[in-house]
Protein backbone atom coordinates (compact mmCIF):
# COMPACT_ATOMS: atom_id res chain seq x y z
CA UNK A 1 0.00 0.00 0.00
CA UNK A 2 1.38 3.40 -1.01
CA UNK A 3 2.05 6.00 1.64
CA UNK A 4 -0.65 8.66 2.14
CA UNK A 5 1.60 11.31 0.58
CA UNK A 6 2.71 9.19 -2.36
CA UNK A 7 3.00 11.43 -5.43
CA UNK A 8 3.82 14.56 -3.41
CA UNK A 9 7.22 16.06 -4.17
CA UNK A 10 9.05 18.21 -1.63
CA UNK A 11 12.01 20.51 -2.22
CA UNK A 12 13.73 20.76 1.16
CA UNK A 13 16.17 23.62 1.74
CA UNK A 14 16.05 23.29 5.52
CA UNK A 15 18.97 22.49 7.77
CA UNK A 16 19.70 21.49 11.39
CA UNK A 17 16.54 20.00 12.95
CA UNK A 18 13.11 21.68 12.84
CA UNK A 19 12.84 21.64 9.04
CA UNK A 20 14.54 18.26 8.49
CA UNK A 21 12.36 16.70 11.20
CA UNK A 22 9.28 17.91 9.36
CA UNK A 23 10.43 16.73 5.95
CA UNK A 24 11.54 13.34 7.30
CA UNK A 25 7.99 12.83 8.51
CA UNK A 26 6.67 13.79 5.06
CA UNK A 27 9.07 11.27 3.53
CA UNK A 28 7.95 8.53 5.91
CA UNK A 29 4.39 9.26 4.78
CA UNK A 30 5.35 8.65 1.16
CA UNK A 31 6.47 12.03 -0.20
CA UNK A 32 9.52 12.28 -2.44
CA UNK A 33 11.82 14.67 -0.54
CA UNK A 34 14.79 16.24 -2.31
CA UNK A 35 17.22 17.70 0.23
CA UNK A 36 19.16 20.63 -1.21
CA UNK A 37 22.53 21.22 0.49
CA UNK A 38 25.63 23.36 0.05
CA UNK A 39 28.23 21.70 -2.20
CA UNK A 40 30.87 21.98 0.53
CA UNK A 41 29.88 20.67 3.95
CA UNK A 42 26.16 20.37 3.36
CA UNK A 43 23.79 20.42 6.32
CA UNK A 44 25.76 21.54 9.38
CA UNK A 45 24.53 18.55 11.39
CA UNK A 46 26.54 16.18 9.20
CA UNK A 47 29.52 17.29 11.27
CA UNK A 48 27.78 17.38 14.66
CA UNK A 49 29.68 14.50 16.18
CA UNK A 50 31.05 12.26 17.40
CA UNK A 51 29.48 9.83 17.25
CA UNK A 52 29.61 9.22 13.52
CA UNK A 53 28.33 6.20 11.61
CA UNK A 54 31.23 3.75 11.32
CA UNK A 55 32.22 1.36 8.58
CA UNK A 56 33.12 -2.24 9.37
CA UNK A 57 36.83 -1.33 9.51
CA UNK A 58 36.10 1.23 12.24
CA UNK A 59 36.58 4.29 10.05
CA UNK A 60 33.99 7.03 10.35
CA UNK A 61 31.64 8.02 7.54
CA UNK A 62 30.73 11.68 6.98
CA UNK A 63 27.33 11.20 8.62
CA UNK A 64 26.90 12.02 12.30
CA UNK A 65 24.36 10.26 14.49
CA UNK A 66 22.59 13.63 14.76
CA UNK A 67 22.19 13.88 10.98
CA UNK A 68 21.00 10.27 10.78
CA UNK A 69 18.17 11.03 13.20
CA UNK A 70 16.34 13.48 10.91
CA UNK A 71 17.12 12.77 7.25
CA UNK A 72 16.11 9.27 6.23
CA UNK A 73 14.18 8.71 3.03
CA UNK A 74 15.51 11.84 1.32
CA UNK A 75 17.55 12.31 -1.81
CA UNK A 76 20.47 14.73 -1.44
CA UNK A 77 21.54 17.12 -4.15
CA UNK A 78 24.13 19.87 -3.81
CA UNK A 79 23.41 23.34 -5.18
CA UNK A 80 25.05 26.66 -4.40
CA UNK A 81 21.96 28.83 -4.12
CA UNK A 82 24.06 31.99 -3.76
CA UNK A 83 24.90 31.76 -7.49
CA UNK A 84 22.54 32.75 -10.32
CA UNK A 85 23.05 29.30 -11.85
CA UNK A 86 22.10 27.56 -8.63
CA UNK A 87 19.03 29.75 -8.21
CA UNK A 88 18.04 28.90 -11.77
CA UNK A 89 18.24 25.17 -11.02
CA UNK A 90 15.85 25.53 -8.11
CA UNK A 91 13.41 27.68 -10.06
CA UNK A 92 13.30 24.99 -12.72
CA UNK A 93 12.67 22.33 -10.11
CA UNK A 94 9.91 24.37 -8.43
CA UNK A 95 7.80 23.98 -11.56
CA UNK A 96 7.16 20.33 -10.71
CA UNK A 97 7.18 20.20 -6.90
CA UNK A 98 4.29 20.51 -4.45
CA UNK A 99 6.08 21.73 -1.34
CA UNK A 100 9.04 24.03 -0.68
CA UNK A 101 10.53 24.10 2.84
CA UNK A 102 13.27 26.47 4.01
CA UNK A 103 14.64 27.78 7.29
CA UNK A 104 16.89 30.60 6.15
CA UNK A 105 17.08 33.92 7.97
CA UNK A 106 14.53 36.61 7.23
CA UNK A 107 15.14 38.10 3.78
CA UNK A 108 17.63 35.50 2.52
CA UNK A 109 15.20 33.78 0.16
CA UNK A 110 14.06 37.12 -1.27
CA UNK A 111 17.68 38.06 -1.96
CA UNK A 112 18.15 34.80 -3.86
CA UNK A 113 14.90 35.19 -5.79
CA UNK A 114 13.54 32.08 -4.06
CA UNK A 115 10.90 33.69 -1.84
CA UNK A 116 7.25 32.72 -2.00
CA UNK A 117 6.24 35.76 -4.04
CA UNK A 118 8.70 34.79 -6.77
CA UNK A 119 8.10 31.05 -6.73
CA UNK A 120 4.30 31.13 -6.66
CA UNK A 121 4.48 32.98 -9.99
CA UNK A 122 6.25 29.91 -11.36
CA UNK A 123 3.99 27.41 -9.58
CA UNK A 124 0.67 28.80 -8.21
CA UNK A 125 -0.04 25.49 -6.49
CA UNK A 126 3.14 25.60 -4.42
CA UNK A 127 2.87 25.13 -0.65
CA UNK A 128 5.79 27.14 0.75
CA UNK A 129 6.82 26.71 4.40
CA UNK A 130 9.33 29.03 6.11
CA UNK A 131 10.66 27.97 9.51
CA UNK A 132 12.51 30.56 11.58
CA UNK A 133 13.18 31.27 15.23
CA UNK A 134 10.80 34.19 15.53
CA UNK A 135 8.65 34.26 12.40
CA UNK A 136 8.39 36.69 9.51
CA UNK A 137 6.87 39.56 11.53
CA UNK A 138 7.36 41.15 14.94
CA UNK A 139 10.27 42.93 16.63
CA UNK A 140 12.45 39.79 16.87
CA UNK A 141 11.91 38.59 13.30
CA UNK A 142 15.47 39.34 12.18
CA UNK A 143 17.07 37.40 15.04
CA UNK A 144 18.57 33.95 14.57
CA UNK A 145 16.66 31.37 16.60
CA UNK A 146 18.16 28.38 18.38
CA UNK A 147 16.28 25.75 20.34
CA UNK A 148 18.07 26.44 23.63
CA UNK A 149 17.29 30.15 23.40
CA UNK A 150 13.67 29.42 22.51
CA UNK A 151 13.21 27.04 25.44
CA UNK A 152 14.42 29.86 27.70
CA UNK A 153 12.41 32.68 26.12
CA UNK A 154 9.25 30.62 25.63
CA UNK A 155 8.77 29.81 29.32
CA UNK A 156 9.62 26.12 29.17
CA UNK A 157 12.78 26.29 31.26
CA UNK A 158 10.95 28.17 34.01
CA UNK A 159 8.81 25.06 34.63
CA UNK A 160 11.50 22.42 34.01
CA UNK A 161 13.83 21.24 36.76
CA UNK A 162 13.77 21.10 40.52
CA UNK A 163 12.27 24.03 42.43
CA UNK A 164 14.69 26.61 43.76
CA UNK A 165 14.34 25.37 47.35
CA UNK A 166 15.50 21.84 46.43
CA UNK A 167 19.05 20.53 45.89
CA UNK A 168 20.01 21.12 42.28
CA UNK A 169 17.15 23.58 41.89
CA UNK A 170 17.06 25.92 38.92
CA UNK A 171 15.81 26.24 35.38
CA UNK A 172 16.65 23.35 33.05
CA UNK A 173 16.33 22.69 29.34
CA UNK A 174 14.85 19.46 28.04
CA UNK A 175 17.18 16.59 27.19
CA UNK A 176 16.19 16.78 23.51
CA UNK A 177 15.73 19.96 21.40
CA UNK A 178 11.99 19.90 21.93
CA UNK A 179 11.25 23.36 20.50
CA UNK A 180 12.80 22.29 17.20
CA UNK A 181 11.02 18.95 17.22
CA UNK A 182 7.61 20.39 18.00
CA UNK A 183 8.02 23.08 15.36
CA UNK A 184 8.81 20.35 12.86
CA UNK A 185 5.67 18.47 13.86
CA UNK A 186 3.45 21.57 13.63
CA UNK A 187 5.04 22.40 10.26
CA UNK A 188 4.17 18.94 8.94
CA UNK A 189 0.54 19.36 10.02
CA UNK A 190 0.43 22.80 8.38
CA UNK A 191 1.91 21.49 5.12
CA UNK A 192 -0.47 18.55 4.91
CA UNK A 193 -3.41 20.84 5.74
CA UNK A 194 -2.39 23.26 2.97
CA UNK A 195 -2.13 20.37 0.52
CA UNK A 196 -5.61 19.21 1.52
CA UNK A 197 -7.00 22.74 1.09
CA UNK A 198 -5.35 22.89 -2.33
CA UNK A 199 -7.57 20.03 -3.51
CA UNK A 200 -10.52 22.43 -3.18
CA UNK A 201 -9.00 25.77 -4.17
CA UNK A 202 -6.33 24.63 -6.59
CA UNK A 203 -4.00 27.14 -4.99
CA UNK A 204 -0.90 26.84 -2.83
CA UNK A 205 -0.11 29.14 0.07
CA UNK A 206 2.59 30.45 2.36
CA UNK A 207 3.20 29.02 5.86
CA UNK A 208 5.09 31.07 8.45
CA UNK A 209 6.36 28.82 11.28
CA UNK A 210 8.12 30.27 14.32
CA UNK A 211 9.95 28.30 17.00
CA UNK A 212 8.91 30.82 19.65
CA UNK A 213 5.26 30.69 18.56
CA UNK A 214 5.39 26.91 18.74
CA UNK A 215 7.03 26.87 22.16
CA UNK A 216 4.40 29.23 23.56
CA UNK A 217 1.60 27.20 21.92
CA UNK A 218 2.55 23.91 23.54
CA UNK A 219 2.89 25.25 27.07
CA UNK A 220 -0.61 23.75 27.15
CA UNK A 221 -2.01 23.26 30.66
CA UNK A 222 0.80 25.29 32.23
CA UNK A 223 -0.07 28.42 30.24
CA UNK A 224 -3.75 27.81 30.86
CA UNK A 225 -3.10 27.46 34.61
CA UNK A 226 -1.55 30.92 34.59
CA UNK A 227 -4.21 32.55 32.40
CA UNK A 228 -6.99 31.19 34.61
CA UNK A 229 -5.40 31.73 38.03
CA UNK A 230 -3.02 34.63 37.47
CA UNK A 231 -0.35 32.69 39.37
CA UNK A 232 2.94 32.02 37.54
CA UNK A 233 3.61 28.25 37.29
CA UNK A 234 6.64 27.02 39.22
CA UNK A 235 9.10 24.21 38.75
CA UNK A 236 7.96 21.00 40.42
CA UNK A 237 10.78 18.67 39.41
CA UNK A 238 9.16 15.29 38.81
CA UNK A 239 5.89 16.32 40.45
CA UNK A 240 2.76 17.60 38.67
CA UNK A 241 1.20 21.05 39.12
CA UNK A 242 -2.38 19.75 38.91
CA UNK A 243 -2.26 16.19 40.28
CA UNK A 244 -1.01 14.48 43.44
CA UNK A 245 0.57 12.06 43.87
CA UNK A 246 1.95 12.22 40.33
CA UNK A 247 5.74 12.03 40.61
CA UNK A 248 8.79 9.89 41.27
CA UNK A 249 9.35 8.02 44.52
CA UNK A 250 12.50 6.37 45.83
CA UNK A 251 12.23 2.65 46.50
CA UNK A 252 14.98 0.83 48.36
CA UNK A 253 16.99 0.32 45.14
CA UNK A 254 16.08 3.30 42.97
CA UNK A 255 13.25 5.47 41.68
CA UNK A 256 9.93 4.68 40.04
CA UNK A 257 7.10 6.82 38.70
CA UNK A 258 3.58 6.82 40.16
CA UNK A 259 0.91 8.69 38.19
CA UNK A 260 -2.36 8.86 40.11
CA UNK A 261 -5.00 10.45 37.91
CA UNK A 262 -8.15 10.08 40.02
CA UNK A 263 -9.44 9.34 43.51
CA UNK A 264 -10.05 5.65 42.79
CA UNK A 265 -6.42 5.18 41.83
CA UNK A 266 -5.35 6.98 44.98
CA UNK A 267 -7.36 4.53 47.07
CA UNK A 268 -5.74 1.62 45.23
CA UNK A 269 -2.31 3.11 45.84
CA UNK A 270 -2.96 3.42 49.57
CA UNK A 271 -4.21 -0.17 49.83
CA UNK A 272 -1.13 -1.40 47.95
CA UNK A 273 1.13 0.46 50.36
CA UNK A 274 -0.80 -0.84 53.35
CA UNK A 275 -1.86 2.69 54.24
CA UNK A 276 -5.65 2.59 54.04
CA UNK A 277 -5.75 5.36 56.62
CA UNK A 278 -4.38 7.83 54.11
CA UNK A 279 -7.26 7.10 51.73
CA UNK A 280 -9.75 7.74 54.57
CA UNK A 281 -8.06 10.95 55.69
CA UNK A 282 -10.23 13.92 54.66
CA UNK A 283 -7.08 15.89 53.84
CA UNK A 284 -6.46 13.50 50.93
CA UNK A 285 -10.01 12.56 49.93
CA UNK A 286 -9.95 14.47 46.63
CA UNK A 287 -7.25 15.60 44.26
CA UNK A 288 -7.85 19.23 45.21
CA UNK A 289 -7.34 18.32 48.86
CA UNK A 290 -4.24 16.31 48.07
CA UNK A 291 -2.75 19.28 46.25
CA UNK A 292 -3.54 21.50 49.21
CA UNK A 293 -1.89 19.08 51.63
CA UNK A 294 0.90 17.87 49.33
CA UNK A 295 3.53 18.84 51.93
CA UNK A 296 2.31 16.16 54.35
CA UNK A 297 1.10 13.55 51.87
CA UNK A 298 4.29 13.11 49.86
CA UNK A 299 6.62 12.50 52.83
CA UNK A 300 4.19 9.89 54.19
CA UNK A 301 4.11 8.06 50.83
CA UNK A 302 7.87 8.39 50.40
CA UNK A 303 8.52 6.66 53.72
CA UNK A 304 6.36 3.70 52.67
CA UNK A 305 7.98 3.31 49.24
CA UNK A 306 11.44 3.14 50.83
CA UNK A 307 10.57 -0.19 52.51
CA UNK A 308 10.76 -2.35 49.34
CA UNK A 309 12.47 -2.54 45.96
CA UNK A 310 11.25 -1.06 42.67
CA UNK A 311 10.24 -4.36 41.15
CA UNK A 312 8.07 -5.23 44.16
CA UNK A 313 6.18 -1.95 43.97
CA UNK A 314 5.84 -1.98 40.19
CA UNK A 315 4.36 -5.49 40.23
CA UNK A 316 1.97 -4.63 43.05
CA UNK A 317 0.87 -1.31 41.56
CA UNK A 318 0.30 -2.80 38.11
CA UNK A 319 -1.96 -5.47 39.62
CA UNK A 320 -3.84 -2.78 41.53
CA UNK A 321 -4.40 -0.70 38.39
CA UNK A 322 -2.25 2.23 39.51
CA UNK A 323 -0.33 3.83 36.60
CA UNK A 324 3.38 3.43 37.23
CA UNK A 325 6.67 2.70 35.54
CA UNK A 326 10.42 2.48 35.97
CA UNK A 327 12.74 5.33 35.08
CA UNK A 328 14.74 3.77 32.26
CA UNK A 329 17.91 4.87 30.55
CA UNK A 330 17.84 5.25 26.78
CA UNK A 331 19.57 1.86 26.32
CA UNK A 332 16.97 0.30 28.61
CA UNK A 333 14.10 2.01 26.80
CA UNK A 334 15.34 0.90 23.36
CA UNK A 335 15.77 -2.68 24.62
CA UNK A 336 12.35 -2.76 26.31
CA UNK A 337 10.38 -5.78 25.09
CA UNK A 338 7.32 -3.67 24.33
CA UNK A 339 9.30 -1.07 22.36
CA UNK A 340 10.88 -3.87 20.35
CA UNK A 341 7.55 -5.61 19.83
CA UNK A 342 6.17 -2.37 18.38
CA UNK A 343 9.04 -2.25 15.86
CA UNK A 344 10.46 1.04 17.08
CA UNK A 345 14.13 0.19 16.41
CA UNK A 346 15.40 -0.83 12.97
CA UNK A 347 18.17 -0.09 10.49
CA UNK A 348 18.55 0.87 6.83
CA UNK A 349 21.37 0.04 4.39
CA UNK A 350 23.60 3.10 4.00
CA UNK A 351 25.53 3.98 0.85
CA UNK A 352 28.79 3.52 2.78
CA UNK A 353 28.04 -0.21 2.94
CA UNK A 354 26.97 -0.40 6.57
CA UNK A 355 23.59 -0.28 8.29
CA UNK A 356 22.33 3.00 9.69
CA UNK A 357 20.36 2.48 12.93
CA UNK A 358 17.04 4.28 13.10
CA UNK A 359 14.13 4.99 15.42
CA UNK A 360 10.87 4.20 13.66
CA UNK A 361 8.03 6.55 12.89
CA UNK A 362 5.39 5.90 15.59
CA UNK A 363 2.39 6.23 13.22
CA UNK A 364 0.67 2.94 12.48
CA UNK A 365 -2.06 2.95 9.84
CA UNK A 366 -4.62 0.22 9.24
CA UNK A 367 -4.29 0.44 5.44
CA UNK A 368 -1.64 2.98 4.44
CA UNK A 369 2.02 2.32 5.10
CA UNK A 370 5.06 4.15 6.37
CA UNK A 371 7.85 4.17 3.79
CA UNK A 372 11.48 3.74 4.72
CA UNK A 373 12.88 3.88 1.21
CA UNK A 374 16.48 4.81 1.92
CA UNK A 375 18.91 5.66 4.69
CA UNK A 376 19.89 9.27 5.31
CA UNK A 377 21.86 10.20 2.17
CA UNK A 378 25.52 10.97 1.70
CA UNK A 379 26.16 14.58 0.69
CA UNK A 380 25.15 15.07 -2.95
CA UNK A 381 24.48 11.36 -3.38
CA UNK A 382 21.61 11.97 -5.80
CA UNK A 383 22.67 15.21 -7.53
CA UNK A 384 23.44 13.64 -10.90
CA UNK A 385 20.33 11.46 -10.81
CA UNK A 386 18.01 14.37 -10.01
CA UNK A 387 19.45 16.75 -12.59
CA UNK A 388 19.38 14.09 -15.29
CA UNK A 389 15.93 12.67 -14.58
CA UNK A 390 14.08 15.72 -13.23
CA UNK A 391 15.56 18.42 -15.48
CA UNK A 392 16.93 16.41 -18.39
CA UNK A 393 20.50 17.58 -18.00
CA UNK A 394 23.23 15.89 -20.00
CA UNK A 395 26.30 14.36 -18.36
CA UNK A 396 28.41 17.11 -19.96
CA UNK A 397 26.29 19.89 -18.47
CA UNK A 398 26.40 18.26 -15.04
CA UNK A 399 30.20 17.99 -15.23
CA UNK A 400 30.50 21.62 -16.31
CA UNK A 401 28.40 22.81 -13.35
CA UNK A 402 30.47 20.73 -10.98
CA UNK A 403 33.67 22.29 -12.25
CA UNK A 404 32.19 25.74 -11.64
CA UNK A 405 31.20 24.75 -8.09
CA UNK A 406 27.49 25.37 -8.73
CA UNK A 407 26.58 21.80 -7.75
Amino acid sequence: MAGPLSGIKVLDLSRILAGPWSTQLLSDLGADVIKVERPVGGDDTRGWGPPFLEREDGSATAESAYFLSANRGKRSMTVDISTPEGQGILREMVKTVDVFVENYKLGDMRRYGLDYAALCEINPGLVYCSITGFGQTGPYSSRAGYDFVIQAMGGLMSITGQSDDQPGGGAQKCGVPISDLMTGMYASVAIVSALFERTRSGKGQYIDMSLLDTQVAWLANQASNYLVSGKPPKRWGNAHPNLAPYQSFAASDGELIVAVGNDRQFGALCRTLGAEGLADDERYATNAQRLKHRATLIPALSELFAHACKRHWLDQLERAGVPCGPIQSIPEALADEHVLARGMVFSLPHSSGVSAPQIANPIKFSRSSIHYRRAPPALGEHTDEILAKELGWSAERISHSKRKGVI
